[in-house]
């Protein structure tokens, strides 16, 4: 099922709004993550495609049609809440057949169907013992994995998922997420879930969409979005970056009072900010200590060692250059930058 939003403005009273002209389109068994600061508009979005908020302004299409007088329980969609919503006083197994037996009685599968179906979702979602149990008497993850069974227990050919992980702890998340992008692979139904996390969103979705104060600002693959940020807002909201302002000139970036050599630049002259992932910035020792610079600390995040230099009165975030075994603190370098996206200091981030 293919989703199309065209031109959803949402505004709440006289505030700015919460959505602002969004275009997007999404591709028929595409897993894609609505990705973004609070206030951004993510949730509003989702609800709107759910049928459960209405735009101002614009048209949401799925599979190709309009769905502007269509009711939410007739949209074909399954939604899956930040806090579950399971009911507290239903088995595990009466909160998943909940949506079949409210069905009207023409289009209500027959009781042995329902359980059957039932069943199949629990062995889906790897909690087959529980349906015995209530929600109170399960874990969080399991609680997410119920609420995700009752979403899919009317066969919807969209799924939504607002914050799905959000209530759950670290490692809960991480096995959560690897097994929600398994289970996506499975089914192919088209997926549209709404993060904060940048992991979560650059783990498992297909495509991203960047949003910021209302609007879509990018939307592509996890690859593409960091190696080419459309603006500096997206260059600096995702992953390590060190942001360093600069002056663009001749086309080279300068940065001024800090012991970096320039690096190439487009666009015009002037003052820019430049992003520079800890990847592309290589550390070197310099014997002499004429370069200005000194390893202020080490750290490693579990695959990468990452020097911490101290340049021109601040701390950057580098990596050693090959070769370079054990950097000691307060040990003399110099830095060369390998890659920097540069844009204009007027722009979003800048």
């Amino acid at each position: 099922m293919s989703v199309e939003v065209v031109g959803l403005t949402r505004r709440f009273g006289g505030t700015a709004p919460a959505l602002d002209a969004v275009n997007l389109s999404v591709r028929t068994g595409e897993f894609v993550a609505l990705l973004g600061p609070s206030g951004s508009g993510k949730t509003t979005l989702l609800r709107t495609l759910a049928g459960l908020d209405f735009p101002d302004a614009g048209e949401v299409r799925i599979n190709g049609r309009s769905v502007a007088e269509v009711a939410a329980r007739h949209r074909g969609i399954g939604f899956v809440f930040q806090h579950y919503a399971l009911f507290r006083h239903l088995s595990v197994f009466d909160n998943v057949a909940f949506g079949l037996e409210v069905r009207p009685r023409a289009e209500r599968p027959r009781r042995s169907e329902i359980a059957a179906r039932v069943r199949r979702l629990l062995e889906l979602v790897q909690i087959p013992e529980l349906e015995r149990r209530y929600p109170d008497q399960i874990s969080g993850g399991q609680r997410q994995r119920v609420a995700l069974a009752r979403a899919l227990a009317t066969e919807p050919p969209l799924l939504l998922l607002d914050e799905p992980f959000g209530a759950l702890d670290a490692q809960v998340r991480k096995d959560l997420r690897l097994w929600l992008r398994g289970l996506h692979e499975q089914l192919g139904i088209t997926s549209l879930f709404v993060t904060h996390d940048q992991d979560e969103a650059m783990e498992i979705a297909d495509r991203v969409a960047v949003m910021r104060a209302g609007r879509v600002v990018q939307f592509d693959e996890p690859g593409v979005l960091l190696d080419r940020p459309t603006d500096a807002f997206v260059a600096g909201f995702l992953g390590e970056t060190n942001r360093l302002r600069c002056t663009v000139s001749g086309g080279l970036a300068h940065f001024g009072e800090l012991p970096l050599p320039p690096v190439p630049a487009e666009g015009t002259d002037g003052p820019a900010v430049a992003f520079v992932r800890p990847c592309d910035l290589v550390a070197e020792p310099s014997p002499g200590g004429s370069a200005g610079c000194a390893v202020h600390a080490a750290r490693h995040d579990g695959r990468t060692t990452h020097l911490l230099v101290r340049a021109g009165g601040v701390i950057l975030d580098g990596v050693p250059a090959a070769g370079w075994t054990s950097p000691r603190r307060g040990e003399p370098c110099r830095l060369r930058v390998q890659a920097a996206r540069v844009f204009p200091a007027h722009g979003d981030g800048g």
